[in-house]
């Protein structure tokens, strides 16, 4: 497991997603500059959605439900290789992924180029404490109760893409 930074350097790109630099991780959020995200979605066989609680350290959204896992790319890596990295780093699980969605760099992304993925799986998870502190599986029913309750927090980045995801959008 690779522990959190906000020292990590991530590629900066243009409005066309193109790579136009690199920088710490913390200067592109503060800087609310471009940049790549992936996201997982990961089901299990009665197709419930598994969410994360955000850890309290991290730097947008502490404590919030979000996504299965996400993360950045890496300088040079596939969004399919960081999807996957992600996915052993914070879930301690691999499975086969499917990108599903692109979604464009806005404020509600954190102004990330989001490719989103889904896969399936059924066996343990192993969260990672130090990127989430709690993880469970949701029905439908009540992802959706979750999103509409305006008492709970939950990542707006992650209502976009799962709202995306819900209209059948396809890459």
């Amino acid at each position: 497991m690779i522990p959190y930074s906000n020292h990590e350097p991530l590629e900066v790109v243009d409005e066309d997603n193109r790579v136009i630099g690199v920088k710490k991780r913390s200067e592109i959020h503060r800087e609310h500059l471009r940049h790549r995200s992936v996201h997982m979605f990961i089901f299990n066989a009665r197709g419930d959605l598994y969410l994360q609680k955000r850890s309290p350290g991290k730097d947008q959204y502490p404590e919030h439900w979000d996504s299965s896992a996400a993360g950045h790319p890496n300088p040079g890596e596939t969004s399919s290789e960081a999807a996957h990295r992600e996915l052993d780093e914070e879930l301690g699980i691999a499975t086969e992924l499917t990108a599903v969605y692109r979604h464009p760099a806005c404020p509600e992304t954190g102004w990330e180029f989001v490719t989103l993925f889904t896969g399936s799986f059924d066996g343990p998870l192993h969260l990672n404490l130090e990127e989430a502190t709690e993880g469970r599986y949701f029905t439908p029913a009540e992802v959706e109760a979750l999103l509409i309750d305006p008492t709970r927090k939950v990542a707006p980045g992650f209502r976009l893409l799962y709202r995306s995801y819900q209209r059948n959008q396809r890459i």
